[in-house]
């Protein structure tokens, strides 16, 4: 048996290292997610397969929320990929409330530090590429700005959600993270604020997107494209 085991040791010892640098790699500096619902349309859409830097937070120890480096502090805007605080999934949401912020919501529209956030309508034109769920119902995009950071946002008219909360005040080394896709997005308002040692990394572009409901064929614009 001993024999057996070196002599499988020696045809696959390169597949294993191969596999546990892998895995090394995948776990403390770049990955990809599969973005799985519509909690962050219309910056995200289901399907899209992103690039996650791993690093851009600090270097991680392999597997573990334990940090050697201390990376770049997270901006308001990040499109950041967490472990929930509630329940360990791994989330993806955009970073709006900075440590020391106050952060409200009056009916969608948002509130930092007393400052009311602009709206204009958005431009763009998601409607071929969203799922039926968001496309035969009322939606509307607009361009959020605050603090002088803009990205899209899109509300959903008539669906019940949590249009209103706060002010709260966002505490040491947390955040307070919110869904693009306002009234249907479990971020903040649901599981609390998020502590940096929980944020695995931020979100910066959409390597490949798959349409779940036209045969997982890919939406061509989306391939490569940079996230805002």
């Amino acid at each position: 048996m001993n024999q057996t085991l070196q002599q499988a040791w020696r045809e696959w010892r390169r597949l294993v290292v191969f596999l546990g640098l892998m895995l090394v790699f995948r776990s403390a500096v770049a990955d990809w997610m599969v973005v799985p619902s519509g909690s962050m349309n219309p910056t995200l859409m289901e399907g899209d397969r992103i690039l996650v830097q791993k690093m851009h937070y600090g270097l991680r120890l392999p597997f573990t929320t334990v940090r050697l480096t201390e990376g770049s502090t997270p901006r308001r805007g990040d499109i950041v990929v967490f472990e929930s605080p509630a329940d360990g999934k791994t989330l993806v949401k955009r970073l709006i409330g900075l440590p020391g912020d106050s952060v409200a919501l009056r009916q969608d529209r948002l509130y930092v530090d007393g400052v009311a956030a602009g709206y204009q309508p958005w431009g763009g034109s998601f409607e071929d590429e969203m799922v039926a769920e968001f496309r035969e119902h009322p939606h509307l995009l607009r361009r959020e700005r605050i603090a002088g950071i803009d990205h899209p946002v899109m509300l959903l008219p008539g669906r019940p959600a949590p249009r209103d909360f706060g002010p709260v005040t966002v505490p040491a080394d947390s955040y307070l993270m919110l869904g693009d896709n306002r009234d249907d997005s479990a971020d903040s308002r649901f599981i609390g604020f998020v502590p940096r040692r929980l944020l695995l990394g931020r979100a910066t572009r959409v390597v490949v997107s798959l349409n779940p409901e036209k045969y997982l064929l890919p939406r061509a614009d989306r391939t490569f494209a940079a996230l805002q």
